[in-house]
């Protein structure tokens, strides 16, 4: 294994010339270490980047409508921005990994954290224009493209038997940041009140200049995707990544949409101050987090098409109990409900991540034949288009959240209430498990691949 300083035009960077995880001896002989250290670094920055991504989540606590005059209709649409923003810029954070270099991009997109951060330690007051806010808004949608750029790169680290897990690892630490300032922004609203939302930003902005000054430090490139951008064009042309890319809208959709969503949720339906909704909107977040690894890892131990399957029906089931609930005019039971959302997006989560790479190795090592390939192209195409797929699909799995929060902006407008909502949400999930059923547990255990003629066995996945 090489790791070199050196020059790649106008970069310069920390690059690994020679990176085989699937060899056993390079990954106990230092390759586990060095991957392992990409992933620390890599979650402490996605970590801060959903933090500064679901920021606005937690401002609009501190923003009465008497003082800062934006409507419930208004802070929707407020808390919208960001993921609309997110969701497109992980295409081309997805893309910066190959033309820049995971280390390189992880510290540029570090940096553009403070943008936002910066501009609302300066415009965070009353009487500052609702189109400033909406502005700012978009800015702090970059925090939603850390994600794709961070998952394509530790996708490339690991080899398949442990992929499951280190991804579960880097996007449940990095989903943590939901709730980690969600937590922050009770704290400070209990103790000194919904007029300093500013404390909150002086505590993030050192935190990202740590992870700036992290990922340079302590992250390395890896010259095997260097200058791979025609990876992203070769996984739009399969069918599998638009299958994949539906499935996580189920999934981390739902889990970003309800993390915007849920203290508004509380105090439009259930009349909870700001306060009250604060104490309750971290906890979901939380569990979310926590579990995706389980997800993954559960995935390893019995396949991620098992575990999606069971899990959008668990899905269906919670956003009943939320309907009910709503109807009884319960509010434990509504928490119940919105909370086992939150858990089996969770668990959703790290289950499809972990189809991604077992659906694109079994596939090219089927046609491995048909193409010309050893085993090492084989599985070196595998991470290739993997790691694009990843960046698909976390780019159409956040702009879901959109969806949820604008679903729940029209219920609230027309009905009062989120329930017409969450009827639209249970459908939406009984569809994703007839898809993942039709498309991945029905069908023979053998397919054809329509481009090369092999045979392709998802079965296990």
């Amino acid at each position: 294994m090489t790791v070199a300083a050196r020059s790649e035009g106008p970069i310069r960077g920390r690059w690994i010339d020679d990176w085989r995880p699937e060899d056993e001896s390079f990954w106990n002989g230092g390759g586990k270490r060095v991957a392992n250290r990409n992933l620390w670094f890599s979650v402490f920055s996605e970590h801060i980047g959903f933090s500064i991504w679901s920021l606005f989540a937690v401002l609009v606590l501190f923003m009465p409508e008497q003082t800062y005059h934006i409507d419930t209709a208004g802070k929707f649409f407020l808390v919208s921005m960001p993921t609309l923003v997110g969701s497109v810029l992980r295409l081309p954070y997805t893309l910066a990994v190959a033309v820049f270099g995971g280390r390189n991009w992880s510290v540029i997109s570090a940096a553009l954290l403070l943008v936002p951060t910066i501009l609302l330690a300066v415009f965070m007051h009353p009487g500052t224009s609702y189109t400033t806010f909406m502005v700012i808004a978009a800015i702090a949608g970059v925090g939603g493209g850390n994600f794709a750029s961070s998952m394509t790169n530790i996708n490339a680290f690991f080899p398949e038997k442990e992929k499951g897990k280190a991804l579960g690892l880097n996007a449940g630490g990095g989903n943590l940041g939901v709730a980690v300032i969600q937590l922050l922004g009770l704290l400070i609203i209990a103790t000194a009140g919904t007029g300093s939302p500013r404390i909150l930003l002086g505590i993030y902005i050192p935190l990202i200049v740590l992870a700036l000054l992290g990922s340079v430090l302590f992250m390395d490139n890896l010259t095997s995707v260097r200058n791979d951008t025609g990876a992203l064009k070769e996984a739009c042309s399969e069918a599998q990544t638009w299958i994949i890319s539906f499935l996580y809208i189920g999934t981390f959709g739902s889990f970003i949409g309800y993390s915007f969503a849920f203290g508004l949720v509380l105090q439009n339906q259930f009349g909870r101050t700001p306060l009250q909704a604060a104490t309750l909107t971290f906890i979901g977040p939380l569990l979310g987090s926590l579990i995706r690894p389980v997800g993954g890892a559960l995935s390893d131990r019995i396949g991620g098409v098992r575990v999606t399957f069971w899990n959008f029906v668990a899905m269906a089931v919670a956003a009943l109990i939320c309907i009910g609930a709503s109807a009884v005019d319960s509010l434990p039971i509504f928490v119940i409900g919105f909370v086992l959302l939150f858990i089996t997006s969770g668990i959703g989560n790290g289950s499809v991540y972990k189809m991604i790479p077992a659906i694109f190795r079994t596939k090219a090592l089927a046609s491995s034949e048909s193409r010309g390939w050893d085993q090492q192209a084989a599985l070196l195409w595998a991470r290739r288009i993997s790691g694009a797929v990843i960046g698909i699909a976390g780019a159409i799995g956040a702009f879901g959240g959109l969806l949820i929060n604008l679903a729940f902006r029209q219920s609230f407008l027309t009905m009062k209430s989120g329930v017409p909502a969450f009827w639209a949400f249970l459908a939406f999930y009984a569809v994703c498990f007839a898809v993942t059923y039709l498309v991945y547990m029905r069908r023979p255990k053998a397919a054809t691949d329509p481009k090369t003629g092999s045979t392709v066995s998802y079965a296990s996945v």
